[in-house]
């Protein structure tokens, strides 16, 4: 494996995670126009540019993304469905709010799945998936990613990387759509005292126990891991 420098990681990281975009399954020319603009109105949802609560603005968003009327409304409507945007009639289309209730009702979900999916890579881990955790390992391990937006985009990778080695595309969808939801939640508080480094490291744990094919430590470690999420996140929305 080859051994980066300090300041090569951060351009590593948006390579590994896909710059500009929250979730990146294949090349931008290779998808349509509304799979285009929902990943990028998605990032501006989940990183709180789009705030809670905000008016979503059609023309504004055809304006900037410099994409057209049918796949802006496609992607709006494919964001409705996962609760990232509400549309009230006679009134607009708008970001959902997020608030402390959510976030009990999204860990219930996430605690199951997420426990269940690093269970399963463990038990179909293939060559290509041992790699790319392996070099994550590494990228944690060596402590170069510092700040608190490449963390962020460290640990969706980390958590995305599972979902796909689970080798279930209905539970990955799932876990996606949630993950989502949660994701808004870190930006909320992600220049609070937040112990993101912290979070980032206990992935190191639950990834050799992927490497090593241990299904049951690994669910276990998922299962601690969403649940530390969980509190983290609730004791600074409370404290704040």
């Amino acid at each position: 494996m080859v051994l980066r420098s300090a300041p090569v990681y951060r351009s590593h990281i948006a390579a590994l995670v896909g710059e500009g975009e929250l979730a990146v399954a294949e090349p931008v020319e290779a998808r349509s126009q509304s799979e285009v603009a929902y990943q990028r109105i998605l990032g501006r949802i989940v990183s709180l540019e789009m705030a809670p609560g905000s008016v979503v603005n059609e023309a504004q968003l055809r304006e900037e993304l410099k994409i057209g009327r049918t796949p802006i409304r496609e992607a709006l409507q494919r964001l409705a469905r996962e609760n990232l945007v509400k549309s009230i009639p006679h009134r607009g289309t708008f970001v959902t709010d997020v608030n402390i209730t959510d976030l009990a009702r999204i860990t219930e979900v996430r605690v199951v799945l997420e426990a269940h999916a690093a269970r399963l890579a463990a038990e179909k881990l293939s060559t290509g998936d041992r790699d790319l955790i392996e070099e994550l390992l590494e990228l944690v391990g060596r402590g170069y990613v510092t700040d608190q937006r490449d963390l962020m985009q460290l640990d969706q990778q980390i958590h995305r990387t599972i979902y796909r080695a689970a080798r279930n595309p209905f539970l990955e969808a799932t876990l996606e759509r949630y993950f989502n939801l949660s994701l808004r939640l870190w930006y909320l508080v992600l220049d609070r005292d937040v112990r993101l480094r912290e979070a980032v490291d206990e992935h190191v744990e639950l990834l050799h126990a992927i490497l090593a094919g241990e299904g049951e430590r690994a669910e276990a470690i998922m299962r601690r891991h969403v649940t530390g999420f969980e509190r983290e996140i609730r004791k600074v929305l409370v404290e704040g």
